[in-house]
């Protein structure tokens, strides 16, 4: 049974009708409340709940009373920490949203999730990410932009399931060598952070669709490029390039080059034959 309570400026839950038990998705997005309802807990057999837009400061430990949860949505809150009962919910499969909060900092035991299949981060306040991480197998998109990372660790490596990462808005200077084992991947964006170098190891991503690049201080990109022969987007906008790949040209099915902003970049004649074949090459 679905309870919606969205959109009701409550302060309090309002007295329920229905048993507790009865419950299985709970929906208090958008209200006024501080904290997660007591009689929420008493819902065991809860799967989803969403208790995002609202002005959590904490949540309580009794949330590791709630085993069944396969989805938890508590982004857009003023949230600093979880606490240890959130990592006890081994059922947790489906979302995680943290996005949205004041967090500072991700415990260790987000690998405990290893069927967590979408990680949402970003909006906070994070300076790095646990080796943790990298445990979480079944990843499908993870989300960590507008953030404070300055590095990402190799632990990312163990994400063999992953199609998206978006690491927008954050400080990193470089990346680890991790691409190797992303296999799967079809989304890395990294747009405005100060990369100066991209690891050769992309040339394995050979699923990848959408490389955003824009906004850093690459000089040119590594000739490993011609491995991600899946490529259709490739934003290169706003960098320090002088030079590009002559691997680039062997990227068939490439739909949108961004080369806009970048003053230093002479601009190779094979781009005319790249043209010619269909991509659109923004100079």
């Amino acid at each position: 049974m679905k309870l919606d309570l969205a959109h009701r400026q409550l302060h309090t839950m309002p007295e329920l009708e229905a048993d507790p038990l009865n419950i299985t998705d709970l929906n208090l997005f958008d209200n006024e409340l501080s904290e997660i309802p007591h009689v929420a807990f008493d819902m065991h057999n809860l799967t989803i709940l969403n208790v995002s837009v609202n002005r959590l400061t904490h949540i309580s430990e009794r949330i590791g009373e709630l085993t069944n949860l396969s989805m938890i949505d508590l982004g857009h809150n003023q949230i600093k920490h979880v606490p240890d009962a959130l990592y006890t919910l081994s059922n947790l499969s489906d979302y995680l949203y943290l996005h949205n909060n004041h967090m500072e900092q991700l415990d260790n035991r987000i690998g405990d999730f290893p069927r967590l299949r979408y990680l949402n981060i970003s909006d906070n306040a994070l300076l790095q990410l646990p080796d943790g991480i990298g445990k979480l197998g079944a990843m499908v998109e993870l989300r960590c932009m507008n953030n404070k990372l300055t590095s990402l660790p190799d632990a990312l490596n163990g994400l063999r399931s992953i199609r998206e990462l978006h690491f927008r808005n954050n400080h990193l200077v470089a990346l680890p060598d991790m691409f190797d084992s992303l296999s799967t991947l079809r989304v890395l964006d990294l747009e405005s952070n100060r990369l100066t170098a991209i690891p050769d190891s992309i040339g394995h991503c050979r699923q990848l669709r959408r490389l955003n690049l824009r906004h850093n201080e690459l000089t040119t990109l590594p000739e490993h490029i011609i491995g991600c022969h899946s490529l259709l987007e490739l934003d290169l906008r706003s960098n320090l390039l002088t030079s590009l790949p002559e691997s680039l040209r062997e990227l068939k099915g490439l739909e949108r080059l961004d080369l806009r902003w970048n003053h230093e970049l002479q601009y190779p004649d094979w781009l005319e034959d790249m043209e010619a074949n269909g991509c659109t090459v923004y100079r």
